[in-house]
């Protein structure tokens, strides 16, 4: 403790300067929960592992069991208890070092929340700095097609407590990359789980999916050149 019973800096009351960032992996040929939600209608939740020696265990949430069932890439996975509205699964396969989630794992960052949608692995991670994040970003480019960090919330402080907060120049935006990001956000593409997928806001749009994918992807690249300068 530090003068005053005032907690001494990096101590439990000390105010912390970590980020929250929801980071969607594309390309992960080698995930049955992704190869899975390319045919379900809606996220895979409640995505949760175990190591045993060489065993990796793993379950997950669907409300789409024939999707499930009938996915290439999942290797016999047992229901395990019917919640109603969805499906209770798991299954075990050998240990994967090219797997996106022990990769993380591997660094010493433990994962809040696991997902996939439409082929797309969807986590929400909590780091202590953006060093860590971009330590992680790295160390997956070798093992998935493509890294996009969605959403980045940062909660630094200046030594006083006062919010550190970074400025975004949104003119580095072109008016269609205004209009895709506005309109995602309006839709609820960013919620979790989404209020509206890919292809319905690209529709909203009057673009295909792969144009939004592709306007939304050198947006939020723009926007993060802004939030990560400097650090």
């Amino acid at each position: 403790m530090g003068t005053g019973g005032k907690p001494a800096d990096g101590g439990a009351g000390a105010t912390p300067d970590g980020v929250r960032a929801g980071v969607a992996i594309h390309g992960t040929g080698n995930c049955p929960v992704v190869a899975a939600s390319t045919a379900h209608e809606g996220p895979i939740t409640g995505v949760t592992w175990t190591h045993a020696g060489d065993t990796h265990t793993e379950e997950f949430r669907a409300r789409d069991p024939d999707a499930v069932d009938g996915a290439e890439g999942v290797p016999e996975p047992a229901s395990v208890v019917d919640l109603g509205d969805e499906r209770v699964y798991r299954y075990e396969r050998p240990r994967d070092g090219t797997c996106a989630c022990r990769v993380i794992e591997e660094l010493d960052c433990p994962i809040a929340d696991a997902r996939a949608e439409d082929g797309v692995l969807l986590l929400t991670l909590h780091l202590p700095d953006l060093e860590r994040l971009r330590d992680i970003v790295s160390a997956l480019d070798g093992t998935a097609e493509r890294v996009e960090v969605r959403y980045l919330v940062e909660g630094a402080a200046r030594g006083d407590g006062s919010p550190d907060r970074t400025l975004v120049d949104r003119g580095r935006l072109t008016d269609r990359q205004c209009e895709v990001l506005r309109t995602a956000y309006r839709m609820g593409y960013f919620e979790r789980p989404r209020d509206a997928n890919a292809s319905e806001v690209a529709g909203a749009l009057d673009i295909s999916p792969s144009t939004f994918a592709e306007h939304l992807a050198t947006a939020q690249r723009k926007l993060l050149e802004e939030t990560l300068a400097g650090n």
